[in-house]
């Protein structure tokens, strides 16, 4: 059984690789870089594809398919940078590798604590030896809403972690899920919008919940608000979160993902002049966290998404149920 690994990182995903390419019986094309039409020959013989967050059109796929793969796996839990039409026109099955929630969820709550306690401003200041205090004075959590969007498995450990902070909390998600209401009111998404202090994201990214966050429901927003999103950055509209930010509206932002990150996170660019105007911007913000969509970077999430994503392919090539399987 042959699986070609795109976007494989030497440093912590390799050795990973190696060790369950042996245990699993596989053999593996690893590729350090992302699938492009220029290395897909790198499938020709492989029943199964696995890739990170690059984008696969429908090209790709095309291409994919003429070199008889018929699987094709992501190491993330979020799909959305796969043409998952494409894959069904042409008969690839998509699996996907869900990690525990719990780096996210500790990530998210460090991004809140960071944003009210104004942790950006404070550590620019001790950098350059200024420790005055005018301009840092935080807010405490037991003072605050949070209103949480999504109550999946990130989302409801969010809440988890946030309860012994002593905050109120509110969540929105289209599923009530009965243990979030040991600890949160589900209420309308207007509602949350109108009552909460912070808001997280956790929801994925769909039509539906495209530009979620935008002029229209920042404007229903308490005043000083702050955002928080690590989830995807599509949920987002930029240039109204910019807007918001300089009017004052949105207090400030703890943002791990951004829109229009792919081909940009994960390369070094320090002497490139990135087109993303909107990163730039907002990273200027002296309230605004930005990171590079590594929320879920943790020992426990590399090996869960390198082991469960080829034991998707190998569930898949021996015709196993695949718990993996998202079309």
């Amino acid at each position: 059984m042959k699986v070609t690994v795109y976007n494989c990182r030497e440093f912590d995903e390799k050795e990973l690789f190696l060790q369950y390419e042996k245990e699993l019986g596989m053999e593996l094309i690893l590729c350090k870089d992302a699938p492009t039409l220029e290395n897909v020959h790198l499938t020709k013989g492989s029943e199964c594809v696995n890739i990170i967050t690059s984008k696969i059109t429908r090209e790709l796929m095309a291409a994919f398919h003429a070199n008889g793969v018929k699987y094709l796996t992501t190491r993330t839990i979020g799909y959305d940078h796969i043409d998952m039409d494409a894959a069904k026109e042409f008969g690839i099955k998509v699996g996907n590798a869900p990690y525990g929630p719990n780096g996210v969820a500790d990530y998210t709550v460090m991004l809140i604590l960071m944003s009210i306690r104004k942790m950006k401003r404070i550590i620019e200041r001790t950098n350059i030896q200024d420790y005055t205090l005018p301009g840092i004075q935080g807010r405490e959590l037991q003072d605050l809403t949070v209103g949480v969007i999504g109550t999946g498995r990130i989302g409801r450990t969010v809440i988890h972690d946030l309860s012994g902070f002593g905050c109120k909390m509110i969540a929105y998600d289209l599923h009530v899920q009965e243990e979030v209401k040991q600890y949160a009111q589900y209420v309308p998404l207007e509602q949350l919008f109108a009552e909460a202090d912070v808001i997280t994201l956790h929801t994925p990214l769909t039509g539906a919940s495209h530009h979620l966050i935008n002029t229209q429901s920042i404007a229903k927003m308490k005043d000083g608000v702050v955002i928080i999103n690590t989830a995807r950055g599509a949920l987002i509209d930029t240039e109204a979160l910019i807007s918001a930010l300089e009017s004052g509206k949105i207090g400030a932002a703890g943002l791990d993902v951004v829109e229009n990150e792919f081909g940009l996170y994960y390369y070094d660019h320090k002497s490139d002049i990135l087109n993303n105007r909107e990163l730039s911007i907002l990273r200027g913000f002296p309230n605004v966290t930005v990171s590079h969509h590594m929320a879920f970077y943790t020992d426990n999430c590399v090996e869960t998404v390198v082991r469960d994503s080829l034991l998707g392919c190998k569930f898949f090539v021996e015709g196993m149920e695949n718990p993996w399987e998202v079309n």
